[in-house]
């Protein structure tokens, strides 16, 4: 069944500039994914000599954090994108789209490789993994099963599944009640800690690390602080200093606060961030982000980040190198070497598996709103004024940029 819900809520109010797409957050997702690839270059143990190897690890350490980034990424991109009149089987069916294809590309490969390498297969495992529901199953060896980072496409194919049937209420939300999941969820992140006491101690990192459930408050983060955003509502530093606050809280956690911070503390950076990066593109202003080399790498992470751990595990087999690194300069020679050719299949990925796969499979995008000259307007409704804030689209142009126009929203949005 397709239902369409008509929400009464404020229109998008950023200020001079409403962007229907937001480049900045698609260079953010290179960062994320780059994070996350400096992490497994540092605990695969591709490099060998403890100097260059300890390099890589002090400097990528909170590394796995990246995933925390695209979750919270995530919930900010939907919200901020979803259009009037989009049904939810719609919303589900492109989800699926956008990210299935790749997904299944990569599971054939890698039951391939464990079938040439005589690798043992639980069909039960593989099954999960096949359909992503692998992160619901604590037992060890299945929700790291098969190309083993699709875990977190299964905690995505959850979070898909319940904001078309949270959004009207997240719509209807007030102000206050979005600011307090945005604070509470560092805090919430932070009590996992003493938490996990309650979790068996052999389910305990599944329980903090891959639970779907668990892993929503990142994903509940981005969304609460997209949609103060569309309101106006959001309050933060702009992109330089809020990089700036990133970088310092990075360096911090990495050298003087404990493990268990980590989380809390780079998921308000990291929010600040995406916010900042958003707001730059909603106003026009500077952003490095939004660059061209920035976008494409942006756009091509997310089949880069489903190829690299397979990569590297496979010609490090392949090499005799698996568990030992490469020995001398040839260690972080490999290293670039893995970032490039990951890069490279990733490319061909994008190219002719997830875009192809879009365009055949996805549900064609409701139109945006109508654009038209005009003021702000204001209505009264039963001695109530509501305002009717005039909002500045950002129309795509052909090279990936945007271009400023103008335009007067209404007020019913239909979401789903």
């Amino acid at each position: 069944m397709t239902s369409t819900i008509a929400v009464d809520r404020p229109t998008p109010a950023a200020g001079p500039g409403y962007a229907s797409r937001l480049p900045s957050l698609t260079g953010l997702r290179w960062i994320a994914a780059l994070l996350v690839f400096g992490f497994h270059a540092g605990t695969m143990r591709i490099i060998a000599d403890p100097g260059p190897q300890a390099v890589v690890g002090e400097i990528f350490t909170l590394g796995l954090s990246g995933v925390q980034f695209f979750f919270i990424l995530s919930g900010f991109v939907l919200v901020w994108s979803m259009r009037p009149g989009a049904s939810r089987r719609r919303f589900w069916r492109r989800r699926l789209a956008k990210i299935y294809p790749n997904h299944l590309v990569l599971w054939a490969l890698a039951m391939l490789a464990m079938l040439w390498f005589a690798d043992p297969i639980n069909p039960v495992a593989a099954l999960e993994n096949l359909f992503l529901v692998q992160a619901w199953d604590p037992r060890p060896g299945h929700f790291y099963s098969v190309n083993n980072v699709s875990w977190s496409l299964s905690c995505e194919l959850f979070f898909y599944l319940c904001l078309p049937l949270t959004l009207p209420a997240v719509r209807r939300a007030r102000p206050w009640l979005l600011w307090a999941v945005v604070i509470a969820v560092p805090l919430l992140t932070l009590a996992l800690w003493p938490g996990q006491a309650l979790v068996p101690e052999q389910s305990r990192w599944w329980f903090t690390q891959v639970f779907p459930l668990v892993r929503s408050l990142e994903f509940w983060m981005g969304v609460a602080a997209a949609e103060l955003m569309l309101r106006g509502r959001w309050r933060g530093p702009r992109l330089p200093l809020a990089s700036l606050i990133f970088v310092v809280t990075w360096v911090a956690a990495a050298q003087w606060i404990r493990a268990e911070f980590w989380a809390a503390l780079l998921s308000a950076a990291y929010v600040l961030v995406i916010a900042a990066a958003a707001d730059a593109d909603v106003h026009g202003r500077r952003s490095p982000l939004r660059s061209r080399p920035m976008v494409w790498l942006g756009e091509v992470s997310f089949a880069f980040y489903l190829v690299h751990v397979f990569v590297i595990m496979t010609i490090l087999r392949v090499t005799g190198d698996w568990g030992t690194g490469l020995p001398g300069w040839w260690g972080p020679v490999a290293v670039i070497g893995f970032l490039l050719l990951t890069l490279g299949l990733a490319a061909l990925l994008h190219r002719y598996v997830e875009q192809p796969m879009m365009r055949r499979l996805a549900p064609s995008r409701p139109p945006r709103p109508g654009r038209q000259n005009g003021a702000a307007r204001s209505a009264t409704s039963g001695g109530r004024r509501a305002d009717l804030r005039v909002s500045t689209y950002v129309a795509d142009a052909p090279d990936g940029t945007t271009r400023p126009g103008t335009g007067v929203c209404g007020r019913a949005v239909a979401v789903a």
